[in-house]
């Protein structure tokens, strides 16, 4: 009897899926799921071996980044991790293709040789390592988190980028690092997606957002750095938005896609909300409604929103102190934080008490007030009083940990290196010191 086409093919057809699908597992980790061994030489065990020609390539989906050239050095000790290292006297970039989500990044660094110092950002220029310093003899290994970013929305559509978005490292295919520092020695880098973090989103406008470009910076880019992995930073934030800008390009569709019960949504808004002046705009109403809106949807996520007051503008009077520029926004969202029993951090506040603490003319140095010349192609003086730079936002982003501790959230537990802080009494600006990333621009964000 002749054997019916179905019993002839099904155990080939068996026989190659068992054949494809362990391989196509198999690409699926390697997507996500990296261990670079950086040097010349054998490879580590287990680990890929990156020299210092391999340049990233959409093809290979890893390599050195925009423009980045390093040296290997050969430590001569192979009871290390690795027995070499790569440096650089200049800023460089390394990248990996990945998939959305969060990422365990662990570096391996130092020499036997000498002493090192090495600050890492990730993306656009999130703080995640600050100076950290390998005394010669020592190598250490250090983990953070990184929240890797698409446009792409599972429940359908796309985030609705503005045009200064398209480029941007928080929306690209990559992970991408950036080193800079005194000596840095990087030994090996290991890359692992993880689904275990809290991850805390971000909603705002331009003192949020992860700034592109020195001098500008935010405290949404600061925060990174204070925070152990068991908590991821995801910045949804874009310069110029507002509540309903943010709705209408689809960012808070992006964030309900994928929130989990537990993570949080931080919400900062008003300083462009109080421009709009349509007959339903204002900060008790269309204000009010749609923190209303925002509210209620992380909420049925079993995600948990808090508030967060707009930052001061720099304006002082002739007596020295803080003139409210914002109206009625702050009142507005500190009475919605009450009426809806959400949690509030009130930087409007703190960052009034910051700069009357700094004073009117030492203020500026928390701001983006620059001479001339201050850096490449910069003709004119950059005057701004309401984005701040490295300085101002790394002491805004520890007013943030400060109501993070008073509001008792959960995710307290995982700040690291902040001392309680009162800004009254801000770090000194002459002992603030971040090495500068290599991107810088005179172009003011959106919404100044």
């Amino acid at each position: 009897m002749m054997k019916s086409p179905c019993k002839v093919l099904l155990p080939f057809f068996c026989s190659l899926l068992c054949l494809i699908l362990p391989a196509t597992l198999l690409a699926q980790d390697a997507k996500s799921s990296f261990k670079f061994d950086f040097g010349s030489g054998t490879a580590t065990p287990g680990y890929q071996k990156i020299n210092p020609d391999d340049t990233f390539n959409d093809s290979k989906g890893y390599g050195f980044d925009f423009g980045s050239t390093v040296t290997a050095v050969t430590r001569g000790d192979q009871k290390k991790l690795t027995g070499n290292y790569i440096t650089s006297d200049k800023p460089f970039y390394f990248s990996v293709n990945v998939p959305e989500g969060n990422y365990k990044v662990t570096l391996t660094l130092g020499d036997i040789k000498g002493s090192s110092e090495v600050t890492v950002r990730a993306e656009s220029r999130r703080l995640m390592l600050e100076k950290i310093k390998i005394n010669k003899g020592v190598t250490n290994r250090i983990s953070f988190i990184v929240n890797i970013r698409k446009p792409d929305i599972s429940t359908g559509g796309k985030v609705v980028l503005k045009s200064r978005e398209f480029g941007k490292y928080d929306w690209d295919d990559k992970l991408s690092l950036e080193f800079n520092g005194i000596r840095p020695c990087i030994d090996a880098l290991e890359v692992e997606k993880v689904d275990n973090q809290i991850t805390v989103y971000l909603a705002g406008n331009s003192t949020v957002v992860d700034q592109d470009d020195e001098p500008w910076c935010s405290w949404g880019q600061m925060i990174t750095r204070f925070f152990k992995p068991g908590v991821a930073i995801a910045d949804h934030a874009e310069s110029g938005l507002t509540l309903g800008s943010f709705l209408n390009s689809h960012r808070l569709d992006k964030i309900l896609s994928i929130i989990k019960p537990g993570d949080y949504l931080f919400i900062e808004f008003g300083h462009n909300d109080q421009k709009e002046k349509g007959p339903d705009d204002g900060a008790y109403k269309s204000y009010t409604e749609r923190f209303k809106l925002f509210i209620s949807q992380i909420r049925a996520k079993s995600a948990i929103p808090v508030i967060v007051t707009s930052t001061s503008r720099r304006a002082f009077n002739d007596s020295g102190k803080v003139v409210n520029t914002l109206g009625d926004y702050p009142d507005a969202a500190r009475k919605i934080a009450k009426e809806q029993n959400v949690a509030l951090i009130d930087l409007n506040i703190m960052t009034t008490k910051l700069y009357e603490a700094l004073g009117n003319e030492g203020s500026k140095r928390a701001f983006v007030w620059y001479p001339a010349n201050s850096f490449p192609n910069q003709t004119k003086d950059l005057t701004d009083n309401t984005h701040f730079n490295g300085y101002g936002a790394y002491e805004i982003a520890k007013c943030i940990i400060e109501g993070i501790r008073s509001n008792h959230l959960n995710i307290a537990r995982y700040i690291i290196d902040v001392p309680p802080f009162d800004p009254s009494h801000p770090d000194p600006v002459d002992t603030f010191n971040l090495p500068a990333s290599p991107k810088n621009s005179t172009i003011k964000p959106d919404g100044n």
